[in-house]
């Protein structure tokens, strides 16, 4: 792992140590406060410069284009909202994705390693994180080329972690709005005004290549916004849960993929 992770700078090797315990306060920290923290220079360049250069031919032979118009919930209806309400509008979607039976190397390396889901559970003040057993989902890698983009949603487990392997030229900015409902609350009016974009709260972040960042995604809608320029933006996102075994549906497989497993 020493070839993958800048483990002096973040030493995940060493459960427990002075340096871990502080790592771990620190991230806690910005999650309470900012709904999220971010490890710049986390991985080693090498390791991105091997990573896209695998990835790239797979992009253009072998990914799936997710492209669809849908709701900030990936959802065609929720109970108890008219059809026409205005948290329920439409956004499209665009992106080229790789599923985890795609992806190996580096990145399944990391997402397989305990020290690193140990690390990311105790960030979180969880008990422990299991990686998916879904063949599809457990690590996906986007890419967006220009005039691509990730628009409005939640995401399914509470916090999403992700790690850029490659920043593009402008744009692919990260938008979100942090607990912008909670689980007593699922909050249809701030969803209305942010899709309307009359959220005072909205925060973009503009994030460097080998960067983990960690967000509370089931609560935080988010977007990533159109890629300018002739750089694709190049992300890894690494799904774990709290209970072992965890899967999506076929039909979410066949949603967001393509193909069901």
């Amino acid at each position: 792992m020493q070839s993958i992770v800048d483990l002096h700078r973040y030493p995940l090797d060493h459960q427990e140590s002075p340096e871990w315990l502080a790592l771990v306060d620190r991230a806690k920290a910005d999650l309470a406060r900012e709904g999220m923290f971010n490890l710049d220079g986390f991985v080693r360049p090498d390791m991105l410069r091997d990573a896209v250069a695998e990835l790239s031919p797979k992009f253009a032979a072998e990914a799936f284009t997710h492209k669809r118009r849908h709701n900030i919930y990936f959802r065609k209806t929720i109970e108890g909202l008219a059809p026409d309400h205005p948290a329920l509008r439409e956004v499209e979607t665009i992106n080229r994705t790789l599923c985890a039976d795609q992806v190996g190397g580096a990145i399944k390396a990391l997402y397989e390693w305990p020290a690193f889901a140990a690390f990311l559970a105790a960030t979180m003040d969880k008990p422990a994180l299991y990686p998916m057993v879904d063949p599809l989902a457990a690590h996906n890698v986007m890419c967006y080329q220009a005039g691509e983009g990730l628009n409005w949603h939640f995401d399914r487990s509470e916090f999403t972690v992700t790690l850029l392997l490659q920043a593009p030229d402008a744009g692919g900015d990260f938008e979100y709005r942090s607990d912008l409902r909670t689980d007593d609350d699922p909050n249809y009016d701030g969803v209305a005004r942010l899709l309307n974009g009359a959220d005072p709260e909205l925060r973009r972040l503009s994030l460097s290549a080998g960067t983990l960042n960690v967000f509370r995604g089931k609560n935080t809608a988010h977007r990533v916004t159109p890629v300018q320029g002739g750089k694709d933006r190049i992300i890894a996102v690494l799904t774990y849960y709290e209970r072992p075994g965890a899967r999506f549906t076929a039909e979410e497989q066949i949603g967001f993929y393509g193909r069901a497993a």
